[in-house]
């Protein structure tokens, strides 16, 4: 049986370099690797460890972080945010060096004059007795990748610390995200306005409204934001299996969605809408299969009643044996085609054992049936391995991703396991 749980952990509880599972055997690729293509290997000095959803512009260039590696001086390089052409050759890196951001885990936001904004989960203030590598940056980089300006230094209780999330902004410029601790002790909803500004809107308080909103929130028309814890809800904390929330601009919190575990356990993804305005996203744990402690995982879709919110299980995880399907999906977000199909990536599971005795991630296909299937297996090689982000689509439905480890298995960056690589699947 697969302990799910144990598995699971929370990244930011200590460096990406010390946290990644090992890797082993190199198999070669499956007969599906056709449509698969390497787009980049790291080797360290250009970062290590993608694991960010990465951003694409009209021209094709392809935009994210890598969570190590770098010029910086921390060990194994304080991770680095890039910019690579359409056939995945780097055009610029920038290196974090601790004081101005350390370990960016989320992807860019990248707005309308081409500059981005994001966080990284340590970094910042320095010799901080609650954090000893720093809490965290906001920050914002111009779009030639050279000058970088950091938004927010997190300082932890109340400020908020660790912030994993991805960014939003909203019609004004006003940006919102999540810290994975801090505010009241279970995490917060923050925002910085246009004139940087650092306010929290929402803290959450460790019960009902759920625990530790890692994952960051979205917007709709309105400026609501939406997002999800990754535990609380139905009890405390340790004991709850989280919720999906909405947060209103005046800082009132709604639970749209309290999980019990069948239905999935632990959400720590970032959502996704569509134009009926359901809600789409990803839990850890739980289900139906029995393979795994606490459940393998799921697809859900949350979907607007009169009076509440109802959720439909799309897919359960390892519904096939050896969880060749996929096991753990994990930030997302999920990503639509035109015809509604739904994509996205699971850190374990599939064909290739190869991954500390599990299967190196797959990328996965649902279509509006709920029927899945694997449009990758990844193999721990060349090829990369456990995807921890969603993807992106672009017009024609090709798919672009990274894979955080794999790849080049001589860059000892990370854990001697390869420093990643950013991939594309054709249709």
């Amino acid at each position: 049986m697969v302990d799910s749980a144990q598995q699971r952990g929370r990244i930011w509880r200590a460096p990406l370099a010390l946290t990644f599972l090992l890797a082993s055997v190199v198999v070669a690729t499956q007969s599906q690797a056709q449509t698969f293509t390497v787009l980049h290997t790291f080797h360290g000095k250009d970062g290590a460890g993608p694991i960010g959803q990465l951003v694409r512009d009209k021209s094709g260039n392809l935009y994210g972080v890598a969570a190590i590696g770098g010029a910086g001086k921390c060990p194994g390089g304080c991770g680095t945010t890039f910019k690579m052409n359409q056939s995945g050759k780097m055009v610029w890196v920038h290196s974090f060096n601790g004081a101005n951001g350390l370990e960016p885990y989320a992807g860019l936001l990248r707005n309308s004059a081409g500059d981005f904004y994001g966080t990284t989960v340590f970094g910042g203030i320095v010799n901080n007795h609650i954090c000893p590598l720093g809490c965290g940056v906001a920050f914002k980089l111009d779009n030639t990748g050279t000058k970088e300006t950091v938004l927010h230094k997190f300082t932890g209780t109340p400020d908020g610390y660790f912030p994993e999330s991805p960014l939003v902004e909203d019609s004004t410029g006003n940006l919102y995200g999540t810290t994975a601790v801090g505010g009241k002790g279970y995490g917060a909803v923050f925002k910085i306005d246009t004139t940087g500004k650092k306010s929290l809107l929402y803290s959450f308080k460790g019960g009902s409204d759920g625990c530790f909103s890692d994952s960051g929130v979205i917007l709709d028309a309105s400026g609501n934001l939406y997002g999800a814890t990754l535990e609380g809800g139905d009890g405390f904390c340790n004991s709850g299996h989280g919720v999906v929330f909405k947060v209103e601009t005046s800082g009132k919190e709604t639970v749209l969605y309290t999980f019990r575990g069948e239905d999935g356990a632990n959400p720590d993804t970032v959502l996704l809408f569509d134009s009926h305005g359901n809600l789409y996203g990803t839990t850890d744990n739980g289900g139906a299969s029995n393979v795994c402690d606490g459940g393998c995982g799921t697809v859900f879709k949350l979907s607007p009643k009169h009076g509440g919110w109802s959720e439909t299980v799309l897919y359960s995880f390892c519904s096939l044996s050896d969880c060749a399907d996929g096991l753990m999906p994990l930030r997302g977000p999920l990503v639509r085609d035109a015809s509604g199909n739904v994509y996205g990536t699971t850190d374990f599971g599939g064909t290739f054992r190869n991954c500390n005795g599990q299967g190196c991630g797959v990328v996965f296909k649902l279509n509006t049936t709920g029927k899945e299937s694997v449009l990758h297996n990844f193999t721990g090689g060349v090829d990369g391995a456990t995807p921890i982000a969603g993807l992106t689509i672009d017009s024609a439905g090709n798919l672009y991703g990274a894979a955080p480890q794999g790849g080049d298995l001589s860059c000892n960056t990370g854990n001697g396991q390869g420093c990643g690589t950013v991939f594309k699947i054709t249709p």
